[in-house]
């Protein structure tokens, strides 16, 4: 029962929300680090961002509505992976769609290839070969000036 109720309590935390947001979100001063990563020498944009979102949580909002408050004023580029739901699902599903469609693609480009490979050595087989003396010949006829 105390393993239980140690395992339910780990994500308990404050901090550990703060954490886990903060490395969800990206600093907007143009370095592209992680919210609580940026070692920007002094960077005018993070403490601030630390600071609102300290407010934030202390405020009682919701992880969802403390990422919308931050797209809202920052744009949706502070967010470190987009927020499942709505339009935003196109980001999650295309590049796994995009890979599908093209290992498909793939496949059946090689299996046209090698149908007509195998065409091509059935005309061979059973029509003229192509290094007999009266092909030669006629190749000769057919390229004379």
């Amino acid at each position: 029962m105390v393993c239980l109720l140690a395992v339910v309590m780990l994500g308990a935390s404050p901090d550990a929300r703060f954490e886990k947001m903060g490395h969800e979100m990206i600093c907007t001063c143009g370095c592209g680090q992680i919210l609580l990563e940026c070692n920007h020498v002094g960077c005018p944009v993070s403490p601030v961002m630390i600071g609102e979102l300290h407010s934030q949580i202390d405020g009682g909002g919701t992880n969802t509505s403390i990422f919308n408050w931050f797209a809202a004023k920052y744009g949706a580029i502070v967010l470190a992976s987009p927020i499942r739901g709505g339009f935003d699902n196109v980001a999650w599903v295309a590049p796994m769609a995009v890979f599908l469609l093209a290992t498909i693609g793939t496949g059946l480009l090689v299996r046209m290839w090698s149908s007509r490979s195998r065409q091509r050595r059935a005309v061979t087989a059973g029509g003229v070969v192509v290094g007999s003396d009266a092909m030669r010949e006629r190749i000769r006829r057919e390229t004379e000036y």
